[in-house]
């Protein structure tokens, strides 16, 4: 969950990139292409070193307060000291990813992650098996490929041509187009840090219920986040294109966009909550083939957290992807508080420890965290105030 945290301040602050690029591409601004793609370079880098700094620092006195078991203390600090020395290539292949999305290309970034993930694969079979380093290894895996995905999308980007030389001046920080990615990176910081947090603490939470819970919860929580992937990818896609459509000023496609975002996840994602429901066990016993508790707690994480509130998120995630499009960053950021500190976390919390249902009250607490900012987008949605709101207008006045 940690890793989780700083990956999603890589990607907060980087997906300001995505929707100035696509502004301007929408509006055929080549300069200010240019000028988005340089200082959200710069901005990347710095921002990661500043990471690296604190998570160095706060990575083993947070594991102490989560309650980590000292039998694991060990393998988790050392994983987790390599992945924060890795951040760097984090943050620098969201920001060429995030570009290459906002200017319409998603298939770069996919090929280039794929051919990561090849690796970093056949790495953890050697270096956790053969070469016997164990948790290391896997830590020294992830970096390798998130290294190897960075130098793919740099050397795709060269080979094109997007706009951008890589000339050292290119990489100037402009003012206006700082001001422009941070009004929507700092708010989707904000709000994906807030959803991380939340489910760090739920991990706390449920630590308190023994090996076996916390054991399933972990498993169950891997499987839903792989659920919902779809979601997430045409989420991007609806913020990609809403950035766009409102650089040229096309407000109706904009909400054409919208829709068809909304039908297609919740499409996909109906299709994936029947596939986890029915195949619940076998896909736990993937993780876990022999400790029965395990297993059994893990189809109950699936059947509470993996149903009709999956449906729910899609709607939320999709209308988030909407407002972060438009530039209304602070809209998703409410709508996280709202998902996670109004709800989520207060009524696990009420459920499992006050009312005395135990770790299944933690499952509800999450099922129906969605509900009030999935409402709250729609709202927006229908609203008329987003109409009128453009990055570029306010860019180009800083200029």
């Amino acid at each position: 969950m940690i890793s989780f945290i700083i990956n999603s301040i890589g990607i907060g602050v980087t997906m300001g990139g995505t929707v100035l690029a696509a502004q301007y591409k929408g509006a055929d601004d080549k300069q200010g292409q240019s000028e988005t793609i340089g200082t959200l370079f710069s901005t990347a880098l710095i921002t990661a070193i500043m990471v690296t700094a604190v998570s160095l620092l706060v990575y083993k006195p947070v594991f102490q307060v989560l309650h980590v078991p000292a039998a694991s203390m060990q393998d988790t600090c050392d994983y987790m000291q390599i992945i924060c020395w890795g951040t760097v290539f984090v943050f620098a292949y969201n920001a060429v990813s995030s570009l290459m999305k906002g200017f319409g290309d998603s298939k770069s970034p996919l090929w280039s992650i794929a051919a990561a993930t090849v690796v970093n694969i056949i790495l953890d079979l050697i270096l956790v098996g053969p070469a016997g380093m164990g948790t290391k290894g896997a830590a020294y895996a992830t970096m390798i490929a998130q290294g190897i995905a960075l130098f793919l999308s740099v050397l795709h980007l060269k080979k094109n041509n997007l706009i951008f030389d890589f000339k050292l001046k290119r990489f100037a920080v402009q003012r206006d187009k700082l001001t422009a990615i941070l009004k929507v990176g700092l708010p989707a910081v904000v709000q994906m840090v807030i959803v991380n947090l939340s489910y760090l603490f739920i991990t706390g939470m449920l630590n308190n219920f023994g090996v076996s819970v916390a054991a399933a919860a972990g498993v169950g929580l891997k499987i839903n986040t792989f659920a919902a992937m779809p979601c997430w990818a045409i989420g991007q896609a609806v913020t990609a294109m809403t950035g766009q459509n409102m650089g040229a000023n096309h407000i109706n496609r904009v909400k054409r966009t919208v829709r068809a975002g909304l039908y297609l996840n919740l499409s996909v994602t109906l299709t994936m909550v029947i596939m986890v429901q029915i195949f619940a066990g076998q896909i736990i016993m993937l993780f876990e083939p022999e400790n029965p508790e395990v297993i059994q707690n893990g189809i109950l994480y699936l059947r509470v957290c993996c149903g009709i509130n999956s449906l729910i998120y899609a709607a939320m995630y999709t209308f988030d992807s909407f407002a972060i499009g438009v530039g209304a960053a602070n809209i998703a950021m409410v709508n996280a508080l709202l998902d996670a500190a109004v709800v989520r976390l207060p009524l696990s919390f009420l459920l499992a420890f006050v009312m005395g249902m135990g770790f299944s009250g933690v499952y509800i607490g999450q099922a129906v965290s969605p509900i009030l900012p999935a409402i709250a987008g729609l709202l927006y949605f229908k609203s008329k105030s987003w109409e009128g709101k453009k990055l570029l207008r306010r860019a180009d006045k800083r200029a």
